[in-house]
């Protein structure tokens, strides 16, 4: 069986740790006022990981939550991965510098191609790639824009350049509880292999086995709205997804 990597998320938007419905920010759910305090809980419960998004960054094209996830990094004991407003090389090197061991570079994979390629040679493994996709093709910019590039072309081409990790979401499965798209993770998985990060849908510890006995070798699973609506905690996730 597989090891599967937890990522509990905190998405950032005006300070709050908020969830959005299918990526539409007019359905916006706040869940708490302190993010830093959801972060910490996540702690206490045996998280490894975190997985960040600046919102408000994905949206305009510029960081504004990063205080926040920086201060998450240096306070907290755990991993943080972060997305969201990255488009410069400063704006990798300022999270990294403080802590963050990974930054996903999403929109710029398709408007700044030399600049993701630029990031994967200098700094490795410490770049994701996140891919976010309504109907199989990749959404840009906070999921606003929707483009012609195939999920699947982007990331082959992607792993030309030296990428060794991959977000995917499934827009039509964000915020839906209603499972994640397994057959769309499987194939990025399988074109590209190399380790692919499901998120997007999961809302039962049955979507985490699926996802952890699936012969495609998924590496990672992001939790959110099912984490925060109760759906399970993440002390049960982690005991779920543990292998004897």
């Amino acid at each position: 069986m597989n090891s599967l990597t937890l990522y509990p998320a905190i998405d950032l938007r005006d300070g709050k740790c908020v969830r959005l419905l299918q990526g539409d920010y007019a359905q916006e759910t706040v869940y708490s006022e302190a993010p830093l305090d959801m972060a910490a809980a996540f702690v206490e419960e045996g998280a490894q990981w975190l997985h960040m998004v600046d919102l408000d960054g994905a949206k305009e094209g510029k960081r504004r939550n990063h205080s926040l996830v920086t201060q998450a990094a240096t306070t907290l004991d755990v991993s943080i991965q972060v997305g969201g407003g990255i488009r410069t090389e400063r704006d990798v090197y300022e999270y990294l510098s403080h802590g963050v061991k990974r930054v996903i570079l999403g929109s710029a994979a398709i408007a700044q191609p030399s600049f993701v390629s630029q990031m994967l040679r200098q700094y490795k493994e410490a770049i994701a790639i996140g891919i976010d996709a309504r109907d199989g093709y990749v959404a840009t910019h906070g999921w606003l824009q929707t483009s012609s590039i195939k999920a699947t072309e982007l990331a082959k081409a992607l792993v030309e350049e030296g990428a060794e990790t991959f977000i995917f979401t499934d827009i039509a499965s964000d915020g839906m509880l209603s499972g994640p798209n397994q057959a769309r993770i499987a194939e990025l998985r399988e074109a590209t292999q190399k380790q692919v990060i499901a998120s997007g849908g999961i809302s039962s510890l049955n979507d985490l086995q699926a996802l952890q006995e699936d012969e495609a070798g998924i590496a990672g699973a992001i939790i959110g709205k099912a984490l925060y609506t109760g759906q399970f905690t993440l002390r049960e996730a982690l005991k779920k997804v543990t292998i004897c």
